[in-house]
């Protein structure tokens, strides 16, 4: 495994205009303790001469922010709806997988990450259909994550059963939509702006969780390429559960953000706290 440790003290750790109000005093240390952070980052993989690769970022030995980092080269040789490589999805639109390698000693429940390249994006129409990335950060193997799948005698069961309520993030629902093979069900916060009927709102990015036969497995990120590219900074706050299995470092809000000294994009799970 190809790894590199980033010896700038807080590398990414900008805070700069925050995409809500409703800030905990936890994300406003995290700004406070970035003097003393550091970056690892896992293996990459690449696309032409752009590279993807997850990262961790650790004030000593507790982590603050995980994530993925890519590249404008990497950005700039995403394939196109129907070239060879992707999975034709029912509406004949195609998707891109990218397994990433969690970085070593990442000390947090997650596993794995994939990073879904959509280039014509997904259901439900006029909504998600933006070209963008999915970014699922797996609290199971990837093995576990892959045997999801229709052949599965009791896929639609495993797929309807949602975990008990103390472990589901608040106002987070069923949304109706099938659970997808080798991700899951996905649950989503009828609050997010590109969701509310009273105040539709163009899809730029949002936060969904996943769940498979009674338990959450994935937390995912989404943002277009085109929000990407604007290069602004977002820190959202999102809904957390009472529990989590396994318990561990799970984030309180994510970010979208371009760090001028690594030269990367930025998407992550950040404010992480034990819960």
């Amino acid at each position: 495994m190809s790894t590199s440790r980033d010896s700038r003290r807080g590398a990414g750790m900008l805070l700069k205009p925050l995409a809500t109000n409703a800030l905990t005093g936890a994300i406003l240390a995290l700004a406070a303790s970035a003097a003393s952070a550091d970056i690892t980052y896992g293996a990459p993989i690449q696309i032409g001469d752009g590279n993807a690769r997850t990262y961790i970022v650790t004030n000593g030995d507790v982590p603050i922010e995980l994530g993925l980092a890519v590249d404008q080269a990497f950005l700039e040789a995403l394939p196109a709806d129907g070239d060879p490589g992707g999975m034709v999805m029912p509406d004949g639109r195609s998707t891109f997988e990218y397994v990433l390698e969690m970085p070593p000693g990442n000390g947090t429940p997650f596993q794995h990450v994939t990073l879904d390249w959509n280039p014509s994006g997904h259901e439900p129409d006029g909504v998600y259909d933006h070209p963008h990335l999915d970014v699922h950060f797996y609290v199971v193997s990837n093995d576990e994550r892959l045997a999801i799948h229709p052949a599965d005698p009791d896929f639609a069961g495993k797929g309807g059963r949602l975990p008990d309520p103390a472990f589901m993030p608040t106002g987070y629902v069923d949304p109706g939509i099938p659970p997808v093979p080798m991700m899951g069900l996905h649950l989503v916060d009828p609050a997010s702006p590109e969701l509310h009927p009273h105040s539709p709102a163009t899809f730029t990015h949002t936060f969904l969780y996943g769940s498979w036969d009674g338990r959450m497995i994935f937390l995912e990120p989404m943002v277009t390429t085109d929000f990407l590219q604007m290069r602004q900074e977002v820190l959202q706050v999102i809904p957390v559960a009472e529990q989590y299995d396994p318990p561990g470092y799970y984030p309180g809000a994510y970010g979208i953000r371009w760090d001028d000294a690594a030269e990367e994009y930025r998407i992550a799970l950040t404010d992480l706290y034990w819960r």
